[in-house]
């Protein structure tokens, strides 16, 4: 007598469908979901939202130079400690001289002095702009020989201590120019092993510097301005190149300025859905068996 093998039932075949069709769905679902954003391209428009935190509650200090320090020439450095992570600003008679991204708990920036007495104070900056404690004060005098000789002192300034721009992209950054006599020879050394951009300003004011980063990071930029009399000025911020940084201190990116998005295919949901698909195979066989069986008792009893 030959055994037969009962076909699948209609609750099996439609059990089994049921099964792969979720899996079909939340496979590309979680791929999707672990793809990260694009930056928008051409003909694209972006939203940036920013989280509200509570400013930052740790200070920097200042241990070098020591209070009451003379000086007789410019760029002096300022170091010490900071909390990782923020952005210094240096500020010399409350004007902005300086800045620096601190990465390992310490800074080391080049400031300009104006002549006469210096009050010198660190200030830390969030990535949301919002300021910290100030820093201990330091008191300096810078004795300008210059400025006794020629009656003025050329100084570097600029409302931004950090900027940034896409890799490829011109990063425009306005300086302020003051003091000492023109013509100005301008040197800039953007941080990336390029060599130095070289300029010239007529006149004291406003003016814009430009650079293309080709990779991303963070990069220490120094500002170096001669004016006609041999007088000299510096000015040290921090360039921001935007996208995922390597070790080395550059990364690749995006033509539209974001790190490259890597497509994640997620096989966890197969896994997790294997039982099921097991399950529904049980269920329908136990369903064919119960209605195989109960087809045989009615034949039994239509005979008897």
């Amino acid at each position: 007598m030959k055994r037969l093998v009962p076909a699948p039932s209609r609750l099996q075949l439609w059990l089994s469908l049921c099964v792969l069709a979720l899996v079909l769905v939340i496979t590309p679902l979680s791929s999707l979901a672990a793809t990260p954003p694009v930056n928008p391209g051409t003909g694209s428009i972006g939203l940036e939202g920013k989280i509200s935190s509570d400013p930052p509650k740790q200070a920097a200090s200042i241990s070098s130079p020591t209070n009451g320090a003379v000086f007789g020439s410019v760029p002096i450095t300022v170091s010490g400690l900071c909390p990782k992570g923020l952005l210094v600003k240096i500020f010399a008679n409350n004007v902005f001289v300086g800045s620096a991204q601190c990465e390992t708990g310490s800074y080391s920036i080049q400031v300009d002095l104006f002549s006469n007495q210096n009050e010198i104070v660190a200030r830390i900056y969030d990535s949301l702009d919002q300021q910290g404690p100030d820093s201990n004060s330091v008191t300096v005098t810078f004795n300008d020989q210059q400025f006794i000789q020629f009656g003025t002192h050329v100084s570097l300034s600029s409302i931004y201590a950090k900027r940034g721009a896409d890799p490829g992209q011109v990063l425009t950054w306005p300086i302020i120019l003051s003091g000492g006599a023109g013509p100005y020879a301008v040197s800039i050394d953007w941080g990336d092993g390029s060599a130095p951009d070289l300029q010239s300003q007529s006149f004291a004011g406003s003016f814009d510097i430009k650079h293309s980063y080709k990779s991303a990071g963070v990069y220490k930029i120094i500002i170096k301005i001669t004016d006609a009399n041999g007088g000299t000025a510096y000015l040290q911020l921090v360039g921001i190149s935007n996208g995922k940084v390597t070790q080395s201190g550059s990364g690749s990116a995006s033509p539209s300025g974001g790190t490259t998005p890597k497509a994640k295919i997620l096989i966890w949901p197969l896994f997790l859905m294997l039982p099921l698909i097991v399950a529904a195979f049980f269920i329908g066989r136990r369903h064919e068996l119960y209605t195989l069986r109960r087809q045989l008792e009615k034949s039994r009893s239509k005979a008897s």
